[in-house]
C-alpha cells in the first residue's frame, strides 16, 4: 500500500511539475535575443509577469525533484538502487541551484532592469552595467543547473534501465536528454546565452520535460 501511495504522489508531482514548468516558460518573454543584453533588458523591463513566471518555473522544478525522490523510493531493493541514490543527491543539489537561479534571474535581474529603465540619462550606463553583472551571475547559475540536472536525469536513466520496472525506452529518453542537457551547460558556461547554446539547450530541455511527464504516467499506472 505504501509503495502504491508513493507511486501516485510521485506521478502527480512529475505531471504537475511538468505542467508548471511549461506554463512558466511559455509566460517568459522570448522575442529578444538573450545574447543581446540591451534588447533583452528592454523586453524584460516591459514584462508584467516576470516574477510570477519564474516562481512557476521554480515550483515546477521543485515538484519534479519530489517526483525523482519518489522514484528513488520505488527503486529501492532493485538493481538500480545505487544509481537512483546517486541521482537523488544530484536532484537535491539541482533544486538548490534552481532556487538560486530564480532568485537572481526572477527577482534580482528584474529589479535591476526596472531600475535601468527608470534611471535618469546620466546614470543609465552605470545601472546598465550593474544589471549586466547580474546577468553574468545568472549565466553561471544556468550553466551549473544544466550540468547538475542533466547529471541527475542521466543517473536516473541508468537506474531505470537496471531496475527493469519501467519500459526500456523511458531509460533511453533520460540517457539522451541528460547528457544533452549537460552539454548545453558546458556551452552556456563558455558562450553565455549564445545562439549555439540555445540551439543545444532548448531541444534537451524539451526532451527532459517529455521524459518527466511520461515517467509520471508510468508511475501512476504502476502505483
Amino acid at each position: 500500500m505504501k509503495h502504491n501511495k508513493t507511486g501516485k504522489v510521485g506521478a502527480m508531482c512529475a505531471i504537475g511539475g511538468s505542467i508548471l514548468l511549461l506554463a512558466g516558460t511559455l509566460l517568459h518573454p522570448m522575442e529578444a535575443d538573450p545574447a543581446d543584453a540591451l534588447a533583452a533588458f528592454t523586453e524584460y523591463a516591459a514584462d508584467h509577469h516576470w516574477i510570477a513566471s519564474h516562481l512557476m518555473q521554480l515550483a515546477g522544478v521543485t515538484l519534479m525533484v519530489f517526483a525523482l525522490i519518489s522514484l528513488s523510493q520505488l527503486l529501492r531493493e532493485s538493481q538500480g538502487e545505487i544509481w537512483s541514490r546517486l541521482g537523488y543527491g544530484a536532484a537535491i543539489a539541482g533544486l538548490g541551484v534552481a532556487a538560486a537561479l530564480q532568485a537572481v534571474d526572477g527577482i534580482a535581474l528584474k529589479s535591476m532592469v526596472n531600475a535601468w529603465v527608470a534611471a535618469p540619462p546620466a546614470q543609465k550606463d552605470a545601472v546598465f552595467q550593474a544589471a549586466f553583472a547580474v546577468r553574468q551571475i545568472e549565466i553561471g547559475l544556468a550553466a551549473m543547473l544544466s550540468l547538475v540536472l542533466g547529471l541527475a536525469a542521466s543517473l536516473y536513466g541508468i537506474a531505470i534501465s537496471k531496475a527493469k520496472k519501467y519500459p526500456a525506452w523511458l531509460a533511453v529518453l533520460a540517457c539522451l536528454g541528460g547528457p544533452s542537457t549537460m552539454i548545453a551547460g558546458v556551452v552556456i558556461a563558455y558562450t553565455g546565452f549564445s545562439e549555439t547554446a540555445m540551439t543545444v539547450n532548448m531541444p534537451a530541455n524539451i526532451l527532459l520535460l517529455v521524459w518527466m511527464a511520461l515517467l509520471g504516467v508510468f508511475m501512476w499506472r504502476r502505483g
